[in-house]
């Protein structure tokens, strides 16, 4: 019997549960490393090692161990550049170690943008209220080194930036801060695959946000609603994205917005995306699994994906009125009986308050949904999540 290829998983936590699946009905024998002993899919991998994020020693020594042939992670940020020197040296398929820090500090990540022509904000890093005189209040601030809207804010004045910006340093471990102009519209994410010098866009995502300061995902649809001709007009900045990054063997989660003066560029990252967007949702609106081509390209795999308009999909986040207390905790399985539904969680207890979202971090539950046509799919979200409101906080 021909002995199993061997990935080794880069975070072992709820947000790489999908790609440990799918490694595993690709026939791959799945090695597992987190910092944390007790990672919440460390039993869902064939072998698991506790590896501290900076230790490049100790990710050699698991490498050398197991005889790895590939290297993956999804919907995290953390590991990227160790990755990028782990593959440098065993010459897995993957980026420069230079994408990779490009990658993860946002203020460098957009010098890349202003070099290579890609539509951002702008922006500059500070480290005091009294560096951005010159700014039209409100701003955008966030951490250099951090995701999942973690410290990021929107400030209407100087007061609130300077309270602002101790929130996001709390979050960084660096001693800057960038802060950006504010950039009205609507937002969206752009799924993409980087390999043999190609960009493709695989899926257009739509966003919904909570109300600012805080701009935290609470719900994405495929496909997003936006015309042929700005669809035509990301392809082409995602593909100076490429070549400003240097994305290459890789996937990427754009996230932009449109307003009457254009498409701007948020930020990236060449990974999959996070909120089921690539696990979950592009699967059943495309035809295509993301993890699966991730996967292929990390053992060094021919992809061709060929993305089809299947279906719409969508996923919600549950955002009750803060302080207000659980009375019921929904029925899962009757819930997940409904028409529609795909998949649904929800991870507050009785008599638990309900907090104030501020990230990803603390969202308590969601509801993932599919249907034939944009109409059918909000009508019923709008449905559903009035209906298990009731349910929570009926007495």
């Amino acid at each position: 019997m021909e002995e199993k290829k061997k990935v080794l998983i880069f975070g072992v936590g709820e947000l790489q549960r999908s790609i440990i699946d799918r490694a595993k009905k690709m026939g791959l024998y799945t090695v597992g490393i987190d910092p944390c002993a007790d990672a919440t899919c460390k039993d869902c991998v064939d072998a698991f090692e506790v590896v501290p994020g900076q230790d490049y020693e100790a990710h050699c020594a698991v490498v050398e161990k197991y005889g790895i042939d590939a290297i993956v992670t999804a919907a995290t940020d953390k590991p990227l550049v160790m990755m990028a020197r782990i593959a440098e040296k065993y010459g897995f398929p993957f980026y420069s170690v230079e994408t990779a820090q490009w990658s993860t500090d946002k203020f460098q990540m957009k010098e890349r943008f202003m070099d290579g022509g890609v539509p951002c904000a702008k922006g500059r890093l500070v480290k005091s209220v009294s560096e951005v005189e010159d700014f039209e209040f409100p701003v955008i601030i966030k951490p250099r080194d951090n995701s999942g809207s973690r410290g990021v804010k929107l400030c209407r004045s100087k007061e609130e930036l300077e309270a602002s910006m101790s929130e996001a340093l709390e979050v960084s471990k660096l001693d800057t801060v960038l802060v950006e102009e504010f950039i009205e519209g609507p937002e969206y994410s752009i799924e993409g695959l980087h390999h043999d010098g190609k960009s493709e866009v695989i899926q257009f995502t739509e966003k919904k946000t909570t109300e600012f300061p805080y701009n935290v995902e609470l719900g994405h649809i495929q496909p997003a609603n936006i015309s042929d001709e700005n669809k035509q007009k990301i392809r082409e900045i995602i593909a100076k994205i490429g070549k400003a990054l240097n994305f290459e063997n890789c996937p990427s989660h754009t996230e932009l917005k449109i307003n009457e003066r254009g498409i701007f560029v948020i930020e990236t990252s060449p990974r999959l995306g996070g909120d089921y967007i690539t696990s979950t949702l592009t699967p059943l609106s495309t035809g295509v699994n993301l993890e699966d081509e991730l996967l292929k390209i990390a053992l060094d795999g021919t992809i061709n994906p060929q993305p089809e308009a299947v279906q719409y999909s969508g996923v919600r986040f549950f955002d009750f009125d803060e302080g207000s207390v659980i009375k019921h905790v929904p029925d899962e399985n009757f819930v997940k009986a409904w028409p529609h539904v795909v998949d649904f969680s929800f991870n507050l207890a009785e008599g638990e308050k309900v907090n104030r979202i501020t990230s990803s971090l603390n969202r308590y539950g969601h509801l993932t949904l599919i249907a034939g046509n944009r109409e059918s799919i909000e009508d019923a979200f709008e449905k559903y999540e009035k209906a298990i409101k009731e349910q929570t906080f009926q007495n």
